[in-house]
């Protein structure tokens, strides 16, 4: 990968990330563009690294009281049923689901499920749902309210960002709207869920990459990482302003146009359904 891909897959992943689009069916797009191959989950998963380091800085606060309070809950110095021990543990439930499919699923994960056919049909499949859900949504319980079985399906909803195109933020949102959370609290939760799954991930992938007999470009991907970072700090502060006010209809539109066009790139040929990589 050169220092140019590595740039611009790293914006890319920055600025999709967040937002209910996919980054992974980014990844996948942008990366034909440059050399005809995929980038591949791992690349995909290291760089998310970034991203997931902007929504620790971004909520760093929010998470350091989390955890402070998880733990001296686990002692018993403070009560069980405190709000942000709670929130911890709904935390660490919620990611058990993706965890425990990613593990059972990794090589079609990798490999069978990164056809572009199949992300061109999340794409345009959940946005449809996406936007039906937001326009049901009640848009009125706050996150304080969450609750065990809504923290479990939460998690599930999660689990769907395992197939490129679906989006790891527009599944756990869109369940939570449907279940009736403020967009806010929505967004803010599928923030903190990721985290724990994410990271995981991601250093799985860089554990993996780092055994590899054949040298990493490790300059391009630190590249990657790095911009991922940047930019996608400043799509957190600018989503949570947005859907205060707005709904996600620019993105819906957004996803169905995009599988449209990947759609009629993959019948010219222009693009590969599973290109080698």
């Amino acid at each position: 990968m050169g220092w140019l891909e590595a740039l611009v897959l790293g914006i890319v992943q920055g600025l999709t990330e967040f937002l209910p689009i996919s980054s992974s069916a980014h990844q996948s797009i942008v990366g034909q563009f440059f050399d005809g191959e995929d980038v591949g989950a791992a690349f995909t998963a290291i760089t998310q690294l970034g991203t997931e380091t902007a929504v620790i800085l971004y909520f760093r606060k929010d998470i350091w009281l989390i955890i402070k309070n998880w733990a001296l809950a686990l002692a018993g110095r403070i009560p069980r049923n405190d709000p942000q021990a709670r929130m911890g543990w709904l935390v660490i439930i919620g990611s058990v689901p993706i965890v425990v499919l990613g593990m059972l699923f990794q090589d079609a994960i990798e490999h069978a499920l990164r056809n572009l056919w199949i992300t061109t049909a999340m794409l345009a499949g959940f946005g449809v749902i996406f936007g039906i859900v937001d326009r049901l949504a009640r848009n009125v319980r706050p996150l304080d309210s969450l609750t065990w079985k809504h923290g479990i399906l939460y998690g599930l909803a999660q689990s769907l960002a395992l197939i490129p195109g679906v989006s790891r933020s527009g599944a756990t949102i869109a369940a939570g709207l449907l279940m009736g959370y403020q967009r806010v609290a929505a967004a803010k939760y599928a923030f903190l869920l990721a985290i724990p799954a994410v990271v995981g991930s991601g250093l799985f992938q860089l554990a993996d990459i780092s055994a590899d007999p054949v040298e990493p470009a490790w300059g391009p991907i630190v590249l990657a990482t790095v911009a991922s970072f940047g930019i996608g700090y400043a799509v957190i502060a600018w989503l949570l302003r947005y859907v205060a006010t707005h709904d996600f209809l620019p993105f819906v539109i957004y996803r169905i146009a995009l599988a449209a066009l990947v759609a009629v790139l993959l019948i010219v040929g222009v693009l590969e359904p599973l290109p080698q990589g």
